[in-house]
């Protein structure tokens, strides 16, 4: 072999780094898979070579158990506390002592498989922290007397000026000091419309500058900003455990230091008190040791969450965990966000009015084809419309002046024209057109750009972010479930009530930033105990966290994806519902299943302590209800 094929082979150093750095996150479920591979052939062996058998069940215990006995360890030194990982370990070597590789291997195994999930939540959490802080740029234009250098934003102090241009993230809270422009501010408020920034008016860290070069006075130290809130919030709602998963750490310590008492005086108490000979009085010890190993309570839920969530993933829901998708049976209301998600996220053209002395398609053409020179959202919206509906024939404009804020001053065929809000065209001639449509339209939520040529307004468009085509039926479906639909929107009052009536929401609260919508979600909880988000926004992060059960949709941005716990991969709001039912199905198996597996631990070791069943048989009861509940758990991939 030629050593260029041997590098092929082979792979570079930093191949391999990259690679070995690509499977940390996975080395735990790895570990497992391993474990698993080496029970198989310790157990096909067993009948032919007792002692290789041993071996491969040493290796199983060894590799699989490898990072819940260290876990468990270093738990138990730090906290002085025996735990559940403890408990496992004691189990599976008891097995083992006493004759049955086979069972202890198998409880390694299936803690190995649920340690290796739980690894992977964790990893995930940081990646939605991580997605975040890169929206936050590292540096900004400071202006100085000598002009502007570039600083890094940590080192800037209150009362600087900064210099934001076109296409730039605003980099700090603060207000404009110099300049007029149009910014993004989807990730703060959710709003699709870019909104208008001039002299005084505040801007926030991580919105986008679209059109024009401002100079923005500093407010706020980077510590403090609205969207170091955000990331604050997502921390914070994520760190916060759940009643249940307080209740289950506190019953750990004295689940497992009751097992263990009553092993050790199984161990001696027998022989005395009851006459039994040493040999049986260890032998009882051991059996007991192993059925009252919380196998089957493991089994009882873990194979009934998998068979749901790949359910789930069958009809476009992805769950994150067994857990969010058990919350989803006892939630009562539902919070949504408006934009992409009732809506559709992008505004369309819903009316055109076109003056009677005009021409409709000249208009129409004019228009399209002045618009088509910005990329500003309604233009591109007025554009797209007008070639689909119209099918008008793009030219360009003589001469374009772009007034940022306002609109768009074009000359077209020696005359001039004018797009753009009502006070950029003659707000006094703007109210007045077509007998006052300006307030009709403006009262049903609805964003209007008038078109003026010769200083004469001649056209009216209004647009809107239009309801999804499944959202009614969507909350009718969540309606028929018990559950409230409340909508947290950015927007204005009016135009939230006129989204509201048209999807049919329970209620709605406008007006709310990140932060408002997290106080929302908490009075929610108050009221309704288990609560639901729905959104898709960087804005919605931290609401998705706070609530009960964070739910995205899946065009959203990637920090909405990584911080909720539910997908709707087809951004089908139906499916809601459809994940409700799959969730209270899944709770009633998982209770019959836990019901089930504590009834057989209490009679197998009741059977123990009278001397009715020998290993065989324990194993047999033990293992039994284990692959029952697993069995059962198993239905819900129906």
């Amino acid at each position: 072999m030629s050593s260029q094929s041997k590098a092929l082979s082979m792979g570079t150093p930093k191949d391999n780094i990259h690679f070995i750095e690509k499977m940390k996150p996975h080395a735990e479920l790895i570990a497992a898979l391993i474990s698993g591979v080496f029970i198989l052939v310790g157990w096909l062996t067993s009948n032919e070579d007792s002692s290789m058998s041993t071996i491969f069940y040493l290796l199983a215990f060894a590799i699989g158990g490898f990072a819940k006995a260290k876990e468990g360890i270093e738990e138990t030194i730090e906290n002085k506390e025996l735990n559940v990982e403890m408990l496992m370990i004691f189990a599976a070597v008891g097995s083992a002592i006493i004759g049955y590789w086979t069972e202890g291997a198998i409880l390694i195994f299936i803690f190995a498989v649920s340690g290796a999930l739980e690894t992977y939540t964790m990893n995930k959490s940081q990646k939605e922290i991580s997605a975040l802080m890169q929206l936050q740029p590292e540096e900004a234009w400071l202006v100085t007397g000598s002009g502007e250098k570039k600083v890094n934003v940590s080192s800037l102090e209150i009362g600087d000026h900064i210099l934001i241009k076109p296409g730039e993230r605003v980099p700090t809270d603060g207000v404009v000091v110099k300049g007029t422009t149009s910014i993004d501010e989807a990730a703060i408020s959710g709003e699709a419309v870019p909104v208008t920034k001039g002299q005084r008016d505040e801007v926030f860290a991580g919105t986008v500058n679209i059109n024009g070069a401002i100079t923005v006075e500093m407010t706020k130290p980077s510590s403090e900003t609205l969207f170091q809130k955000i990331i604050d919030l997502v921390q914070s709602a994520q760190s916060e455990k759940s009643p249940s998963q307080q209740f289950i750490e506190r019953f750990e310590g004295t689940y497992v230091k009751v097992v263990l008492a009553v092993v050790f005086l199984m161990m001696f108490l027998p022989h005395f008190l009851l006459g039994w000979s040493w040999t049986e009085t260890f032998y009882r010890a051991m059996v007991l040791l192993v059925v009252a190993s919380p196998c089957a309570l493991v089994a009882a839920i873990m194979p009934a969450s998998l068979s749901a969530i790949s359910n789930g993933a069958r009809h476009g829901i992805l769950f994150k965990g067994g857990a969010h998708l058990e919350n989803l049976s006892n939630i009562k209301a539902i919070a949504f966000d408006k934009t992409g998600t009732l809506t559709k996220g992008k505004p369309v053209v819903t009316d055109i009015l076109i003056a009677d002395t005009m021409n409709e398609r000249d208009v129409i053409s004019a228009v399209a084809s002045i618009e088509n020179q910005s990329n500003h959202p309604l233009a591109q919206a007025i554009v797209g419309h007008a070639i689909r509906e119209f099918n008008v024939q793009l030219f360009q404009p003589d001469s374009l002046e772009d007034v940022s804020g306002w609109g768009v001053k074009a000359l077209v065929d020696g005359s001039e024209w004018k797009i753009g809000k009502a006070d950029f065209v003659d707000k006094l001639l703007a109210e007045r057109f077509m007998n006052g449509a300006y307030g009709r339209i403006a009262s049903e939520g609805k964003t209007i750009v008038f078109v003026a040529k010769e200083n004469e307004i001649v056209a009216l468009i209004a647009l809107k972010d239009v309801v999804r085509n499944e959202t009614i039926e969507a909350l009718k479906l969540l309606e028929k479930e018990g559950v409230q639909t409340i909508m947290l929107t950015g927007d204005n009052g009016k135009t939230a009530r006129a989204i509201a009536e048209e999807a049919g929401v329970a209620s709605f609260i406008a007006e709310c930033l990140p932060e408002t919508k997290v106080d929302e979600l908490k009075k929610l909880k108050d009221q309704f105990g288990t609560v639901g988000m729905v959104g898709d926004g960087i804005n919605d992060a931290p609401a998705l966290a706070t609530a009960n059960v964070g739910i995205a949709m899946g065009e959203g941005t990637d920090v909405a994806l990584e911080t909720a716990d539910v997908v709707l991969m087809k951004n089908d709001l139906t499916r809601i519902a459809e994940a409700i039912k799959l969730s209270k199905k899944m709770k009633r198996i998982v209770q019959q299943n836990v019901i089930f597996s504590i009834a057989v631990i209490m009679l197998l070791i009741a059977s123990n302590f009278l001397q009715i069943l020998d290993l065989p048989y324990g194993v047999i009861g033990h293992e039994g209800s284990t692959i029952l509940v697993i069995l059962n758990g198993l239905r819900l991939l129906k």
